[in-house]
């Protein structure tokens, strides 16, 4: 009996070790944040203020003394509180260990798969998710990676059992990865292992057109057997996105007319670290960005060096709508720091209030989500959290609580378990 014992205590431990947090149980009665400094999401701050949330629904928001609290109370007092941050073009969830190819879920094979969905692979249990909540990273959108079309992503929340109830919204944009003007050559080969230009890139493109226009025929020819076809019809219609993954000034030039022979309703370019160059295009035709990684090196030579830095500031000067995102090496790991980019943005000419759109009601304008989130404003979720200091630098992006649509949710994690473990190895007396 003793044995059966120790087994299942053991059991329980491990499962503690490697389980996620369980997620918060709906938000029950009224609660109140007072006192704190409100940072809503549209450049607007209101210093000593009253948010009041309910059903999982933000109810009134406004200056102390003019709101009469209700429920719960909490002190803010001194404290900042903000929308959640959305992370644009993520991974999350898709792949927990790079080395262990069960754990890999981020493409499929082939070449053209816009009727794959992410969604259904997303993991909620991840370790690495979890560890986004710390810094105010609530929202995220999953996905696909590969080919030249990657699939279909779809936004969620953070903290829920299963993707079904993660998500936000489903199935929200086609991701096309543009062909590239420039390769690298194949030493193996015998090549020049560098850069020079594609030789290959036009043809690339009349390919993708190719593939456009028989899918947009078979839409238009109300045939539901081509799935893959199918999949974009709601690019076509205007009821999903289409996200552009692109480089270069030419290639983006060449996406614009894309976008118009095809009547794309709602574009986005992706990355686009040359977006600048044609930023008075992109405005013209109301082309929104995902901005590459802030920190990140330029990726030619005649960059300034500090572009990365100052990228989103130069879009934004000129009009176009814009948002960071942070795809690249590591990504979902990093995707935590996604505050501290747009920190970094700010030391670099933007405003804080302007830097924290990039990463609230940008985001959520470009995925289509801002009716929902994206700013502390009466009827959109009570997704939000409180911090100590300003959340955007890494010092004093210290969260006390953080809500999912009203729920309470843990910020416990793997990390703040080990940090909690290793803060006292020097401390305890040997």
């Amino acid at each position: 009996m003793k044995k059966l014992v120790y087994f299942l205590a053991f059991i329980f431990c491990v499962a503690k070790l490697f389980s996620q947090q369980t997620p918060a149980k709906k938000q029950l009665g009224i609660h109140s944040i007072v006192g704190a400094t409100a940072h809503v999401g549209d450049g607007t701050i209101i210093e000593n203020s009253v948010l009041i949330f309910e059903n999982g629904k933000i109810k009134v928001i406004g200056a102390e003394g003019s709101i009469t609290p209700a429920g719960e109370i909490i002190n803010a007092k001194g404290k900042h509180v903000y929308p959640g941050f959305i992370a644009p073009n993520t991974t999350l969830g898709l792949v927990e260990i790079d080395a262990v190819r069960a754990s890999d879920d981020e493409s499929e094979i082939g070449t053209f798969n816009p009727h794959i969905r992410s969604v259904i692979a997303y993991n909620t249990e991840s370790k690495v998710v979890e560890s986004m909540r710390p810094n105010g990273v609530l929202i995220a959108q999953i996905t696909p990676r590969g080919g030249r079309i990657s699939g279909t992503s779809s936004i969620v929340q953070l903290d829920a059992w299963n993707w079904e109830d993660a998500v936000l919204k489903m199935d929200d944009g086609v991701h096309i990865n543009w062909p590239s003007i420039y390769k690298r050559g194949h030493w193996w080969s015998g090549e020049d292992p560098g850069i020079k230009p594609n030789d290959k890139y036009n043809e690339a493109v009349t390919k993708l057109k190719e593939y456009v226009l028989q899918a947009k025929a078979s839409v238009e020819g109300n045939n539901q057997r081509n799935l893959p076809h199918l999949a974009l019809k709601g690019v076509f219609e205007g009821d999903k996105a289409l996200y552009i993954h692109i480089n270069s000034e030419k290639a983006i030039l060449d996406a614009i007319q894309f976008i118009k022979v095809f009547k794309i309703k709602r574009p986005v370019l992706v990355d686009a670290d040359q977006a600048y160059k044609v930023a008075a295009q992109l405005k013209a035709n109301n082309i929104p960005v995902l901005l590459e990684r802030v920190h990140s090196t330029p990726d030619f030579d005649d960059s300034d060096y500090d572009l990365p830095y100052k990228h989103a500031k130069l879009l934004m000067d000129a009009g176009v709508t814009v948002a960071i995102q942070n795809a690249g090496d590591m990504e979902r790991a990093n995707v935590r720091n996604l505050p501290f980019q747009a920190g970094t943005v700010v030391a670099h000419g933007m405003s804080k209030e302007q830097a924290l759109q990039l990463i609230t009601l940008n985001a959520a304008k470009i995925l289509g989500i801002d009716d929902q989130v994206g700013t502390l404003a009466i009827g959109k979720d009570a997704t939000l959290f409180i911090s100590k200091g300003d959340a955007l630098d890494m010092r004093t992006n210290q969260l006390e609580k953080a809500f999912i649509q009203g729920r309470d949710i843990s910020l416990e994690t793997h990390q703040t378990a080990l940090w909690k473990r290793y803060s006292k190895k020097y401390t305890e007396k040997k």
